[in-house]
């Protein structure tokens, strides 16, 4: 069960926060604050942190207390938000498809060097 709480709010606090970042980006258009996007931005970010907390109540039980393993699992489930959600990925070159899952394994690779292993 608990696999399964950390799961769905790591995939929920990547998704928020890449929503986040999406709507941040258009915070600025056409020389004027856009309102509206900063608000969506903000509660993005607000269910993002929500979501964290929550994934570190389980991690925590696991005994995963570095700062960075927590960090580098919030970092992956958010990057891979990004590049999904903007819908970008899927536009990019094999290359840089596969240098940005080369960039995953290396964070998998640091996650479990660094003693937070899950």
């Amino acid at each position: 069960m608990d696999l399964l709480i950390l799961l769905a709010a790591t995939l929920a606090c990547g998704a928020a926060d890449a929503l986040g970042f999406v709507h941040a980006s258009r915070v600025w258009q056409a020389g004027s604050f856009q309102w509206r996007e900063a608000l969506y931005s903000a509660g993005c970010f607000q269910f993002g942190v929500a979501m964290y907390w929550v994934s570190l109540r389980t991690l925590g039980a696991w005994g995963v207390a570095a700062i960075e393993a927590q960090t580098l699992v919030w970092f992956a489930a958010t990057i891979i938000g990004v590049a999904i959600l903007s819908g970008q990925f899927f536009r990019w070159a094999a290359l840089e498809q596969t240098v940005a899952l080369c960039v995953l394994v290396g964070i998998a690779w640091l996650l479990t060097r660094t003693g937070g292993t899950i």
